[in-house]
Formats: structure tokens, C-alpha cells, sequence
């Protein structure tokens, strides 16, 4: 059976490192048989969550931006990639923004299959278990009955390209293929 495969990437930089593992993702996932889209998020306008709780009753937020429309993808897929370098051992702000501002319909993403992608210049891919901590944090504590299906680390990738040279691209295409 065919599924919805939404591909969130927080690269800043369109063809980066862990865009290019998004994009091979896609490429894996479309060759079996899925639908697959990428929602790049930096060309989005998605504003900072205000904490001002009027969605925890109207289950909307009162921000007019792109992030209802992302959110609306997220609730009605099937698969749920997250892709960020990582800055300073954390994922990038635009990451933490989007998840920051599911909180209108969060518990509407629902049994979901989660993968997670993970950029860094550093080697040691143990540096970005904090940044993987942060993704659990959302997925298995806020999100009912999400499963975490795979983590690609895309270590030693600093300059734009570098990623191409790695591992994790093959690692990316067969993660998608099994998406």
C-alpha cells in the first residue's frame, strides 16, 4: 500500500547537506511506490509561538502565516521526516519553530512513522544525541502513538556538497525505499 511521506527540511541552505539527504530520501521513498513531498521551511513564513493559549480551545492558531497549511500536511500523512544540521549540538531555530507551533492540532499527529535526519560538521555522530533528544522529546512524549523508524547522521559534512561523499546518502535512499 502506497503512503504520504511529508519531508520536512530546516537546511537554510536550498542543496545543503541535510537538504540533499531530504531530497535522497524522496528519491528512495518515490521509487517504492510512495507519495512524497518536501516542505522546505525556509523559504516559509512561520512566526514564533506566543504562549498566548487561545488554540488550546479553538485548536487554531491566531497567526496568519504558512504554518496552518504545514500542519494540516503533518496531520494528514502517513510518514514524517525531520531534517536539520545541527548548531551548537541543537537543532536549527526554524526546526524548533515549526514544532514549537504544532501545538493547535499536535495531538492530531497521530500514529505516525517518524524518521529523523541530522546534519553536523563534527565526526563524532554521539555530539548529535541531543539534537535526537530534542525530536524524541516532541515525537514519543507529546505525539499519541508516533514510531520512530530511523535516524541518519550525516557527520563530517560542514561545506555544501560535502554530504555527497558520505554514507548516509545511501543510508537516506534506503531508509526511503523502506518509508
Amino acid at each position: 500500500m502506497s503512503k504520504k511521506v511529508l519531508v520536512i527540511s530546516a537546511s537554510p541552505r536550498k542543496g545543503g547537506n541535510s537538504d540533499t539527504l531530504c531530497d535522497e530520501f524522496i528519491h528512495g521513498a518515490q521509487e517504492a511506490g510512495n507519495e512524497a513531498e518536501k516542505v522546505f521551511l525556509h523559504g516559509k513564513k512561520i512566526g514564533y509561538c506566543t504562549g498566548c493559549g487561545v488554540c488550546n480551545s479553538t485548536h487554531r492558531c491566531v497567526q496568519q502565516d504558512d504554518m496552518a497549511s504545514i500542519l494540516d500536511k503533518m496531520v494528514k500523512t502517513d510518514v514524517i521526516v525531520l531534517a536539520t544540521p545541527v548548531y551548537f549540538y541543537a537543532m536549527d531555530a526554524q526546526m524548533k519553530t515549526l514544532i514549537d507551533r504544532t501545538v493547535p492540532r499536535y495531538t492530531e499527529i497521530a500514529d505516525k512513522d517518524f524518521y529523523f535526519i541530522v546534519t553536523a560538521a563534527d565526526t563524532d555522530k554521539r555530539m548529535l544525541e541531543r539534537t535526537i533528544e530534542g525530536f524524541r522529546g516532541f515525537t514519543e512524549d507529546c505525539l499519541p502513538d508516533a514510531h520512530e523508524k530511523g535516524i541518519i547522521y550525516g557527520t563530517g559534512a560542514w561545506r555544501i556538497g560535502e554530504i555527497k561523499s558520505s554514507p548516509a546518502m545511501r543510508q537516506a535512499y534506503e531508509m526511503g525505499k523502506q518509508a
